[in-house]
């Protein structure tokens, strides 16, 4: 039964070829012959006066092969023969796009000479001179420019040139030719980026400058997004500027050199200053929460942070706007200075390192929570995903109490207590210490506004769709009250009758 169905396939399959063959094989054993690099076939085939424009299903002729593999002796026995350098296939691919991906100026020469259309484009309005303009090659430019390339034109998915292509990749020398032939780097992508904007993304330091010495403004800023809702004041947001873009993607060495040439090191246009986002840059939060960016150059944080201050920097300057800080973070940064931010995070490092540059450990946020309260894990609204381990934790809140900072049992404007924050924490090492120093019972062990107890807190509490509870935490607050977990369960139930 076997020997019959194999011999039923060898029978369909020679079917297939009877039907094909004549008109199909030898076309397609061109373009075989040019995938496989095999010149003598080739001229054999182009010889015998095959169809050279003959394409695969996908629409991909020999001359497309020839392209992708920068072959130029083929594609130049092709287009001899005939071949079509207009061709596209089924994405609109045509070899000129092939060449151009390649970089390759010669073939890119010899096509347009052929017919090749300069301002040949993808269906998504990608051309050929942003595809050269992303390879890097200046000569393939050059070519295409010669050729009549559309040098500003846009393509209709971002609405982004080539010079935007070239100065995201950081190809300098591409950027000098077409700034040479009229681009315009003060043009804008639909997302509302520059050329300069694109640059300072990718931290090309070598690209920002050149678009800087050709005449680009350093104070380059996104456009002011509109909001909805909220009063009249809050619905336009600042765009970001060139400076800050910088710093949000961790090009320190990059922010470092815009600040030298002038760029405002107070600069605040979504309501918090470069030395602010350097808090949840160094230590973003984790789970739902973007990581960092991976960023460039030889600058660290800390280095950077140095460079800020000694370029006028203010070390307490104060948050204006409430800053996203990561998906599952709430805490209110309004009125926020550097150093309580780094206290959020339990970033001792950045915490010495502000405070040896005169930051003051006594200034709160707009709801009076101070960096005490903060550091102890007041605002903290996903244990698991912010930033802080317990011994962090417990070392963030020794230095702000070493320092002066303040009364321990401070109560902010939402009737938290350094216990409610360490009890959202999950650090109960931290709540002995803390009533070790002097936390009072009588003041923390009170309900704040959401109606939560420190103990009620570490019971459990809704976070999202889940109730997040930390039974360490609970015992050590019921051992500070006096509590017995049998107490407390007959404390609910005589709650309940």
């Amino acid at each position: 039964m076997a020997e019959k169905i194999v011999r039923a396939g060898w029978l369909i399959a020679l079917l297939f070829m009877i039907s094909f063959g004549a008109a199909g094989a030898v076309p397609v054993r061109l373009i075989e012959a040019v995938k496989a690099a095999d010149k003598a076939a080739i001229r054999e085939l182009l010889r015998q006066r095959v169809d050279v424009n003959a394409a695969e299903p996908d629409g991909a002729t020999a001359l497309h092969w020839a392209a992708r593999a920068n072959d130029l002796q083929t594609a130049e026995m092709l287009i001899r023969a005939g071949a079509n350098v207009k061709a596209a296939n089924r994405y609109g691919v045509t070899p000129l796009y092939l060449a151009c991906t390649n970089g390759n100026p010669a073939l890119i020469e010899m096509l347009l000479k052929a017919g090749a259309d300069p301002n040949t484009a993808l269906p998504e309005g990608e051309t050929a001179l942003m595809t050269a303009a992303r390879s890097g090659n200046v000569d393939a430019v050059n070519a295409l420019v010669a050729h009549g390339a559309d040098i500003n034109r846009k393509e209709t998915w971002r609405g982004q040139t080539a010079l935007m292509w070239a100065a995201s990749e950081g190809h300098s020398d591409v950027i000098r030719v077409l700034l040479a032939h009229g681009a315009d780097m003060r043009a804008r992508s639909n997302g509302g980026f520059t050329p300069l904007l694109f640059a300072v993304r990718e931290g090309n330091i070598g690209t920002v400058k050149t678009l800087l010495e050709a005449g680009a403004d350093l104070n380059e800023s996104l456009p002011a997004r509109r909001r909805t809702g909220g009063t009249p004041d809050a619905q336009t947001e600042a765009g970001i500027n060139a400076f800050m873009l910088a710093v949000g993607n961790v090009h320190y060495e990059l922010a470092a050199f815009l600040l030298d040439k002038g760029a405002d090191p107070n600069s605040a246009p979504q309501g918090f200053t470069a030395l602010h986002q350097i808090s949840w840059l160094r230590r973003p939060g984790t789970g739902d929460n973007n990581p960092a960016p991976q960023g460039s150059g030889n600058m660290d944080s800390l280095e950077f942070v140095r460079k800020l201050v000694a370029r006028g920097a203010n070390v307490n300057a104060r948050a204006t706007k409430q800053a996203n800080m990561g998906v599952t973070i709430r805490f209110h940064s309004i009125g926020a200075t550097p150093f309580l931010l780094a206290a959020r995070t339990a970033d001792v490092q950045l915490m010495h390192l502000l405070l040896e540059l005169g930051a003051d450990p006594l200034l709160p946020n707009e709801d009076g929570t101070t960096p005490l309260l903060a550091a102890a894990g007041v605002g903290t609204n996903s244990p698991l995903e912010e930033p802080g381990t317990e011994p962090e934790v417990m070392e963030a809140v020794k230095l702000v109490l070493e320092r002066g900072g303040g009364d321990i049992n401070t109560v902010d404007k939402n009737g938290d207590t350094v216990m409610h924050g360490a009890a959202h924490k999950h650090v109960p090492s931290v709540i002995r210490f803390l009533a070790e120093k002097g936390a009072k019972v009588q003041i923390w062990n009170q309900p704040n506004k959401a109606g939560q107890t420190p103990l009620k807190v570490a019971e459990g509490v809704l976070v999202g769709m889940n109730i997040v509870s930390h039974a360490p935490s609970a015992a050590a607050i019921r051992e500070l009250m006096g509590l017995s977990a049998e107490d407390r369960n007959a404390e609910r139930g005589s709650a309940t009758k």
